[in-house]
């Protein structure tokens, strides 16, 4: 009967877990990771879209985030004047431009 509790009471500990340096040490290393492979990369593209929205200028052409591709024929705090073919204008919001085409780029075939 003795036995029957000691295994469900389990066993006496034998010495201390880990300790609280370790976990501090553990949790921090999680975190530098976490820092490193997705709050960083994040922030650097935000800086580089951010700059290319500042970047733009009338006779840009551009394709937008849906992509239609047109030519900026004006230009708004926030918003951007699109034309799209011949006396089509669209009037859209700066953060739906997706790039902008270079000229000097090289066409991919």
């Amino acid at each position: 009967m003795l036995q029957y509790y000691t295994l469900l009471m389990g066993q006496p500990n034998q010495g201390e877990g880990p300790g609280l340096m370790s976990n501090v040490i553990l949790f921090g290393s999680i975190i530098l990771i976490f820092y490193f492979m997705i709050i960083r990369p994040q922030q650097k593209r935000a800086k580089e879209r951010q700059k290319l929205i500042d970047s733009m200028k009338k006779g840009d052409k551009v394709i937008t985030s849906s992509g239609i591709y047109g030519t900026i024929a004006g230009l708004d705090e926030k918003t951007v004047l699109v034309q799209i073919a011949d006396n089509v204008k669209v009037k859209l919001d700066r953060g739906s431009i997706a790039t902008i085409i270079s000229e000097t780029a090289p066409e991919i075939k």
